[in-house]
């Protein structure tokens, strides 16, 4: 992997065999993020729809200089009174994990929904056993709001989740220009 920063650019056509993997290759996929086979083509056809920037939703694909890690999606929540809030994922080639990249990535996608959406609230699950993960969100800035029983089903059973957020005040202020 390279040490260049990491950042966040719009998907490219030729992004989609990375995605494609993560439905296809289970160790790409990793433990907590494979959950059958699926159809290869789905993002493909969102892509060809929208690029994967939608208002209710959208897909970044995460770098390191020209190299694609994997990618950070969100997606619309429907909120009281017709306002709404995102809910965020990651999903991180096997290569990419453990180095902090997970951690920077999500600060990078918060960053830009804060800056380019009203949202005052941003949230992220987990499963209970990804500690990698809840670690990464709270080095991330999210706050742990409790556990959510058999909200996932992965590899045969019903599994709890971790649920978090942070908040717009939770950001520290920009500085003045």
């Amino acid at each position: 992997m390279s040490d260049d920063p990491v950042a966040l650019r719009p998907v490219q056509e030729y992004d989609l065999p990375l995605f494609e993997r993560f439905m296809t290759d289970p160790e790409a996929a990793g433990q907590f993020s494979w959950t059958g086979w699926r159809d290869p083509r789905l993002w493909r056809r969102r892509w060809e729809e929208n690029a994967l920037l939608g208002d209710d939703g959208g897909a970044l694909v995460v770098t390191a200089g020209a190299e694609g890690l994997g990618f950070v999606a969100w997606r619309k929540i429907p909120a009281w009174g017709g306002a709404y809030h995102w809910n965020i994922g990651i999903q991180l080639l096997p290569d990419a994990c453990g180095r902090g990249v997970g951690t920077r990535a999500q600060q990078e996608l918060v960053a830009h929904l804060f800056a380019h959406t009203p949202v005052v609230r941003i949230e992220a699950d987990t499963e209970t056993g990804n500690i990698a993960e809840q670690r990464s969100l709270e080095k991330a800035g999210f706050t742990r709001e409790g556990v959510a029983r058999s909200v996932s089903f992965r590899d045969g059973r019903w599994r709890d989740g971790v649920h978090y957020s942070i908040l717009r005040g939770d950001m520290a202020a920009p500085a003045a220009d």
